[in-house]
């Protein structure tokens, strides 16, 4: 479903080419030179309706042409278009032969399915082919009870450590008070860096080469987000009950919980980093 053109026709004749073929195509915006479906360069709808009509296709064809595979993975055609800013793709099997193209509307399907699937396993639920409304209550259910389960099992984890010091609140209860403060902020800052890794990956910007760049950064990040956090809330301590230990104990608490928050929030994409790696 794509307007072919030979090199030998003229501008002219292509355009008649077109008026009786293109009702039937996906997209005449961008037609394709081709010799025994070998694909020799590209012309504009544009180029053919600002050019004179004796001239020949193959002196106004483009012949560096950006192009997939019919292997190449369907996300993988949707950052070339948007990368490139192009109306269609075309498609070339393993002998270099034109068998198709992928328009931009195509293109968008693919780009809101992969961002709905890249949201719903950032809110920790397995993701769903069918809109809300179509998906019934009981699948709603079974796609978010499996990851609360672990997530509340894992939460256990931090109560077993909380016993272990009973007699550390038991000294000082005020301490208490702060552990609501330092797990939101710890969950925050690991939320921060899960979401802006998966827009990474969505975007093609992260690759499973820069695995290590990205843990680096983020760790630079974190110590700098947890001086400044501990430092404002170091001085509330001071201001609020004047007590030089506390405010230390619980500022690098939040340093140490900042840190290992955001590089769990950007271990847990580990996976998706991984998935996203294309070789080629």
């Amino acid at each position: 479903e794509y307007v072919d053109l030979k090199p030998h026709l003229t501008v002219g004749q292509a355009l008649a080419h077109i008026k009786e073929t293109g009702i039937h195509k996906e997209t005449i915006y961008t037609c394709y030179v081709i010799q025994q479906r070998k694909l020799l360069g590209i012309v504009s709808a544009k180029d053919l309706l600002t050019t004179d009509d004796d001239v020949l296709i193959e002196d106004i064809m483009e012949t560096e042409i950006i192009s997939v595979s019919t292997l190449t993975d369907k996300e993988e055609v949707a950052h070339q278009l948007r990368k490139y800013d192009l109306l269609a793709l075309p498609v070339l099997d393993n002998d270099g032969l034109l068998v198709g193209i992928v328009t931009f509307d195509d293109a968008m399907d693919v780009m809101v399915e992969e961002a709905t699937e890249d949201i719903t396993k950032m809110a920790a639920m397995s993701p769903s082919e069918k809109s809300y409304f179509e998906t019934s209550v009981l699948a709603h259910a079974k796609h978010r009870i499996a990851w609360l389960l672990i997530l509340m099992f894992s939460a256990t984890i931090t109560g077993t450590i909380i016993t272990r010091y009973e007699n550390a609140f038991a000294a000082i209860p005020l301490l208490v008070s702060f552990i609501p403060m330092l797990m939101d902020t710890g969950g925050n800052c690991g939320s921060q860096s899960s979401t802006l890794i998966i827009r990474g990956i969505a975007l093609g910007e992260i690759q499973f080469s820069d695995l290590f760049r990205v843990m680096f950064k983020e760790f630079r990040v974190s110590l700098i987000v947890g001086v400044a956090l501990a430092l404002a809330n170091g001085i509330r301590i001071l201001i609020m009950y004047k007590n030089a230990g506390l405010a230390l104990v619980i500022g690098l608490s939040l340093v140490a919980t900042i840190v290992i928050s955001k590089l769990i929030g950007l271990l847990k994409n580990c996976i998706w980093i991984l998935q996203s790696w294309h070789p080629h």
